[in-house]
């Protein structure tokens, strides 16, 4: 039998990563920022298995994490040419589809909180309330954002067209 550790936060592994990863854009700090995050959570394990939502505490964890590793570099990653663009993480044996690196790039565009908000919705699957009580922020601000990412994302997918 699974212990609650195992089932409920350890599972949440490869969400927390692609999370780290979107704030980072590096792998090696983005899975620091997840190990230490379990780590965390190792030690709370018994005050998480009490919590109404375990699942928002470990994405705040996550994003403090991601944040502290941000400060500590003390800049924020700036792409100013195409060839500068992080490679997408995947397994060295997985084949990345032509629409998958469109995607990534797409986000890659997007304005800091509109790819955190889009992130959420489209590949995590969050709700809008979820995703207002993860990012400390109104729900009216989640469906701006979530509206402002789809044009944009509508206007991209029409440019790549031409």
């Amino acid at each position: 039998m699974k212990t609650f550790f195992e089932a409920y936060i350890w599972s949440l592994r490869s969400k927390l990563y692609r999370m780290a990863y979107l704030w980072l854009k590096s792998r090696d700090e983005a899975e620091d920022a997840v190990q230490e995050a379990l780590e965390k959570a190792w030690h709370q394990r018994e005050v998480l298995q009490k919590m109404e939502n375990p699942t928002g505490w470990m994405v705040k964890v996550v994003k403090n994490q991601s944040l502290q590793k941000l400060r500590e570099r003390q800049k924020w990653v700036v792409i100013e040419a195409e060839d500068e663009i992080p490679e997408v993480p995947v397994a060295e044996t997985e084949e990345v589809s032509p629409a998958v690196k469109l995607v990534f790039r797409f986000l890659r565009e997007l304005p800091e909180k509109q790819q955190e908000v889009f992130q959420l919705r489209e590949v995590e699957g969050l709700t809008y309330e979820e995703i207002a009580e993860y990012m400390d922020i109104s729900m009216d601000q989640v469906k701006v954002n979530m509206f402002r990412a789809r044009k944009k994302l509508q206007s991209f997918l029409t440019n790549q067209r031409k």
